[in-house]
């Protein structure tokens, strides 16, 4: 018998077994005593585990929606106003513990809690028994695949769509171990894009999809990256906007130009992304918009890595480049965005924005954790204005968390 303490950054509830070892449960909650429990980690000094049997259920406990929920989202057996007391009290804890005490935070949903997300990837499985390809994914903590026949999370147009495409192997005979998995998009209008990646093979070329954030069109790649959440990144977006009090603003790890091109679209706007792919959805999404130079030879992505040179207007302005290795933008008369991978910012980043000190940072995470340690390296000149969570992932553990600084 085990009894749970809390639940942990990270999404899993914390327990210890008679040993005084420390034991990671999915499928538990505080309070709750596990009385069964099957392995799926196990090292000298911590074990992870799924519960399989539960004593005396927490009174927020909640039958999930689907078989495969541990698979996809294992806070569906959580009630969801609880889901979002959880999210704010992890956020503080993040914080905590790098010497940061923060009220508790706002955090924002639409409510729709099902079928939001507009994005899925599928493994297959060849049922023997039915002898027919399935779709499936994989059991947390094992390569172990799980057949599924109802999903909740994304939107009904994807899994409709991949259900036709099993469907359409099945009728040719083909042999689901041919492939890697399957991957479809799905837009607001519910057109769904994407489809199968073969086993040795490059990745496919896809018809891209349109949708529309805060009155602009956005084109993008189904393989490639784009929020999953619109309805909630929309309600993220105007909360960014309402922070833009610059004529300049530097749009960092700006992926495919979602967050400065919404909310700065008539500012001097520079957008930096490293990834090839994405900076050429990056330039396809600019392309509306034009930079004046007065500077010979620059064109639209070109500007030099050394900065503007004096006399330069830039209306437009998007960089291939790290964000690291393109400090010279970074203005004392700017708003700074970030919206780093998990790893947070390269502290050499954060080093130039504390010795340029530009007039607001704006800094989206979707991990506390790391978003925390840059924060506390920012205080040394800036002051935290505003901090607002957005429930981006209902039903996980996943924390989407804005953090608005203003320079003392």
């Amino acid at each position: 018998m085990i009894r749970v303490e809390k639940i942990i950054p990270g999404g899993q509830a914390l327990g210890t077994d008679a040993d005084g070892k420390k034991i990671f449960f999915w499928n538990a909650l505080p309070e709750e005593t596990v009385s069964e429990y099957r392995v799926t980690k196990n090292k000298s000094h911590f074990t992870e585990a799924v519960a399989l049997q539960i004593i005396n259920p927490s009174k927020f406990r909640v039958n999930p929606k689907d078989d495969c929920f541990l698979s996809t989202s294992p806070w569906q057996i959580i009630d969801y106003d609880y889901e979002l007391e959880l999210k704010q009290s992890l956020v503080v804890e993040f914080f905590r513990e790098h010497q940061i005490d923060l009220k508790t935070p706002e955090i924002f949903t639409d409510f729709k809690d099902y079928f939001y997300r507009n994005k899925m990837e599928y493994s297959l499985y060849y049922n023997h028994d039915t002898e027919k390809i399935e779709l499936c994914f994989h059991a947390r903590g094992s390569h172990r695949k799980i057949p599924i026949k109802q999903s909740s999370i994304e939107r009904p147009e994807i899994f409709q769509a991949a259900q036709k495409i099993a469907d359409d192997l099945n009728s040719r005979h083909e042999e689901a171990r041919k492939y890697q998995s399957l991957l479809l998009r799905c837009n607001q209008a519910g057109e769904v894009s994407g489809g199968l990646y073969e086993n040795h093979q490059p990745h496919p070329t896809f018809e891209n999809l349109t949708d529309e954030i805060l009155g602009k069109t956005y084109s993008y790649s189904p393989n490639g990256f784009f929020q999953v959440n619109l309805p909630v990144y929309e309600m993220t977006l105007k909360e960014i906007k309402k922070h833009i009090n610059t004529e300049k603003v530097l749009d960092l790890y700006a992926g495919v130009g979602t967050i400065g091109l919404s909310v700065a679209p008539d500012k001097l706007l520079t957008l930096v992304e490293v990834d090839k792919f994405a900076f050429s959805e990056l330039e396809k999404n600019c392309s509306c918009k034009v930079k004046i130079s007065p500077s010979e030879g620059l064109k639209l992505g070109q500007a030099p890595l050394s900065g503007p040179e004096e006399g330069d207007i830039f209306t437009l302005n998007p960089i291939l480049a790290k964000s690291e290795e393109a400090l010279n933008y970074v203005d004392l008369d700017s708003t700074v965005i970030l919206d780093p991978p998990r790893a947070g910012c390269d502290k050499k980043l954060i080093n130039r924005l504390n010795e340029v000190k530009p007039e607001t940072i704006i800094y989206l995470s979707c991990n506390p954790a790391t978003q925390a340690r840059d924060t506390k390296l920012l205080l040394e000149n800036y002051k935290i204005k505003d901090v607002k969570i957005f429930n981006f992932f209902p039903h996980t553990p996943h924390i989407e968390n804005l953090v608005i600084f203003q320079k003392i």
